[in-house]
């Protein structure tokens, strides 16, 4: 009965950390760049900076659409997002779409903005005597 409980429970062990293993790495979305972002069909992430002219908003909708550049070339991607747009979208210094490419447009379930900082350029040198 003894070696019984410790195979049930080595076995049950392993089932743990295989279903562990298997959900963590679901959740790992790499960066990849936009020429491979449109090869696969899987979810990634993209980074670029927005293009402030692209940017569209509707409403009725809630569909938002912008283009963003690459940082590291000249490659634009077009990013249809639905959901709310960001407070801050309009400031926004570089973009962050995580979803997949659908042949037309990057469809993204989620996007991050960074925006400039409001202290930015306020830190003043400290002088030690």
């Amino acid at each position: 009965m003894n070696k019984k409980y410790y195979l049930f429970a080595f076995l049950g062990l392993i089932f743990f950390l295989i279903l562990s293993f298997v959900a963590f790495k679901k959740s790992l979305t790499p960066y990849v760049p936009f020429e491979y972002a449109k090869k696969t069909g899987s979810t990634v992430q993209i980074a670029g900076t927005l293009e402030k002219d692209s940017i569209t908003y509707d409403e009725n909708q809630s569909m938002l659409e912008f283009s963003i550049k690459e940082k590291e070339g000249k490659d634009l991607i077009k990013v249809h997002y639905k959901g709310p747009k960001p407070l801050n979208f309009e400031d926004a210094t570089s973009v962050v779409a995580i979803g997949s490419y659908d042949g037309k447009y990057f469809v993204a379930k989620q996007i991050l903005v960074k925006c400039p900082s409001k202290y930015q350029g306020t830190q003043r040198e400290r002088k030690y005597e």
